[in-house]
């Protein structure tokens, strides 16, 4: 004991007191009146009476297996006070000047799990045991009056924050068998987490919640710990997650867990279950030589409306009460080398057999195909709804809107419109790859059908639920006829943002150049296809004079040259119409002079109101399916010439910092368009 009191002082700070100890023959020890306190930090531990008895046979090969523990009138007081804690020391890591070498993982994880179980006892008594726990703003304090394991059965009883809430632990101990089952619920009401509510602004309850260590052993290298975890009414809600509660009824995994020399995986043999569905995932992750990221989710052929009735109530309102026929089947695939992420695999795909919309649920799909009201949102605020159809003057039918601007918002935004059914595959796989090599997610990248169910069918609220939802209403409406591609397409032109309170094709047209849609020059259609990602920017591409500022002569020639190489345009040697764009002469007065490199930094962000095409790519999370694009760009791959800069009235200084920023500009407008599979 004193080389544990000494070991504590000098590596952990800790001053560790014990008021007396001795032996009940060979086997059991009792400690009374012990005190753990951190250096300069508040108590953290008290216990009046701790007896502990160890098991003879492991003791003779060097392992501690615990046989009886006795505790009597103990607190555990944890604190964060302005940043300091007292249980810091939990947290430091030993300084060790000598290179170990590297750890077996399947040995490691044998080990840990054996020295889990050795070290729960086969009959507990434990009784008036409270743990504290209070930072800055929050306080949770868990009595536990008794706690008791005898013949293999455990049962304890919790009250929260002085009896706020009564839980209950109760389960199944059979160690020596490996086997360890326990679940946690409350007297008469839901297991409620408001700690967690405050501090993490997550509201959490459930029914019960429930885990079991079922068996764990050595199969040849490997570590296989076999378990399974499950939850009754699970009830979720975060402003990240979804706009309103998530009420999960039914939920578990049987998770084999395998623990190799270098990786740690779930195995394909386990289960998930989700109300009456089922998946088989697999993840694993090798950690040497080289960190590799492997993923794959499967399911059987499912029944449709089975599917659809698993669904967390809250979590699709748009889908709720939609009734349907036939069969699904989901497959993902991902497989990520961090030395190579440039070849990451990813491929998802929804197959369907039979399936039919027998019934929309609370939004009807068929929508697109109708005269309908729209009314966008900026920062939540309704703004003034615009009708989808011909009482609306400024509603363009597709073939009155001019097909350089067609071709070159398609260009810029979707390429494969009219090939993919909703999902670029191959766009998703070169997001992943530039986020993981980027260290960050990054916006932008969704295909035109994504961006008009986003804006029609869905609120404007930015969370995973919605994301999913906007996924599935894609896949149902191009796999399944709902809507014909050319209608989508002109819907999308007649709603989408083109400035501040300007909707729609019609009104953009007009507003910027006082003409038709009918009329746009090749010069205005690449303009207004470049403002896209950024609408309410529009106006700061331009100059007084009402013509287009430099910086995006290089955007010019990249869209511009890959609609020649299709087609839709004839070569030009002067970028494209860039020098003829004017802007209508009565918006001129309106600019202001703006410092040329701020616009620059405002033309490349996405618009987090607009809702509709950055340039930037989405992050993996924000897309799921998709059809591999095929078309190849690579005769694209050429250098763009560059304009001069407005050198009017500058020093040489300021003309070589806006020769550098262009330089510079044209390099991400590039590097935007080959993650995004146009060059």
């Amino acid at each position: 004991m004193n080389k544990a009191k000494l070991k504590a002082s000098t590596e952990y700070n800790l001053d560790v007191k014990i008021g007396s100890a001795s032996f009940t023959g060979l086997t059991t020890v009792n400690l009374k009146d012990i005190t753990v306190v951190p250096f300069e930090r508040d108590s953290l531990l008290k216990i009046k009476h701790f007896q502990v008895s160890v098991k003879v046979w492991p003791l003779l090969f060097g392992n501690v297996k615990l046989s009886t523990i006795i505790m009597e009138d103990g607190k555990l007081n944890l604190s964060s006070i302005k940043g300091v804690r007292n249980y810091e020391f939990l947290f430091r890591k030993k300084r060790d000047s000598t290179k170990k070498s590297s750890a077996n993982l399947a040995d490691f994880a044998h080990n840990l799990m054996t020295q889990f179980l050795y070290k729960i006892p086969d009959d507990l008594n434990l009784s008036n045991f409270d743990i504290a726990f209070h930072d800055d703003t929050n306080r949770l304090n868990l009595q536990i009056p008794k706690a008791v394991i005898e013949r293999g059965k455990l049962y304890s009883t919790i009250l929260v924050n002085n009896g706020y809430a009564t839980w209950h632990i109760a389960g199944n101990v059979n160690t020596s068998d490996k086997n360890v089952a326990l679940k946690l619920y409350a007297d008469n009401k839901k297991v409620e987490l408001p700690f967690i509510q405050k501090k993490y602004g997550l509201k959490l309850n459930f029914d019960t919640i429930g885990t079991e260590l079922k068996k764990e052993g050595q199969s040849g290298d490997e570590t296989q710990i076999y378990s399974s975890c499950f939850v009754r009414n699970l009830l979720i809600n975060h402003p990240k997650i979804a706009s309103n509660d998530i009420v999960v009824p039914s939920a578990s995994i049987d998770a084999n867990v395998f623990v190799g020399e270098n990786y740690v995986s779930v195995d394909s043999s386990s289960v998930i279950h989700l109300k009456n569905v089922s998946a088989s995932p697999f993840i694993k992750i090798t950690l040497k030589p080289t960190k590799i990221y492997e993923l794959k989710l499967r399911t059987d052929w499912l029944d449709a409306q089975s599917l659809f009735n698993s669904f967390p109530s809250g979590l699709f309102e748009s889908l709720a009460g939609i009734r349907v026929s036939g069969k699904l089947k989901y497959g993902l695939n991902f497989y990520l080398n961090t030395k190579d992420p440039a070849n990451v695999k990813f491929d998802s795909g929804l197959q369907k057999e039979n399936f039919k919309v027998l019934q929309y649920g609370e939004t009807d799909l068929t929508k697109l195909n109708q005269v309908f009201v729209y009314t966008p949102y900026e920062k939540g605020k309704p703004m003034p709804p615009r009708t989808v159809g011909p009482s609306n003057p400024n509603f363009t039918p597709l073939d009155q809107i001019s097909p350089n601007l067609r071709y070159a918002v398609m260009t810029a935004e979707d390429p494969s419109f009219y090939r993919h059914h909703g999902f670029v595959e191959e766009s998703i796989r070169k997001s992943i790859a530039t986020d993981f090599k980027e260290k960050q997610f990054k916006r932008g990248g969704s295909t035109i059908s994504m961006q008009l169910v986003k804006n029609v069918f869905l609120s404007r609220q930015k969370t995973l639920a919605r994301k999913i939802e906007e996924i599935l209403i894609v896949w149902i409406i191009e796999n399944n006829g709902v809507s014909t591609k050319n209608r989508m397409l002109e819907v999308y032109f007649n709603i989408i943002e083109w400035g501040r309170n300007v909707y729609g094709i019609g009104e953009a047209s007009r507003y910027y150049f006082g003409k038709s849609p009918s009329q746009l020059t090749i010069g205005e259609s690449i303009y207004l296809a470049s403002i896209v990602p950024k609408p309410k920017s529009g106006l700061y591409s331009f100059l007084p004079d009402g013509s287009l500022r430099p910086s995006i002569h290089g955007y010019f020639n990249l869209i511009g040259r890959l609609m020649a190489s299709k087609g839709y345009t004839p070569p030009d040697s002067s970028a494209y119409g860039f020098y003829t764009v004017r802007l209508r002469e009565a918006l001129r007065p309106k600019m202001a002079p703006v410092d040329t490199m701020a616009v620059d930094s405002l033309n490349q962000e996405g618009d987090a109101d607009a809702g509709v095409g950055p340039m930037q790519h989405l992050n993996f999370l924000q897309r799921l399916f998709g059809k591999k694009d095929t078309v190849k760009e690579a005769s694209e791959k050429k250098t763009v010439s560059k304009p001069a800069a407005d050198t009017t009235a500058k020093t040489p200084k300021e003309i070589r910092i806006e020769k550098r920023e262009q330089r510079r500009r044209e390099k991400e407008k590039q590097r935007e368009l080959r993650d995004k599979g146009l060059i």
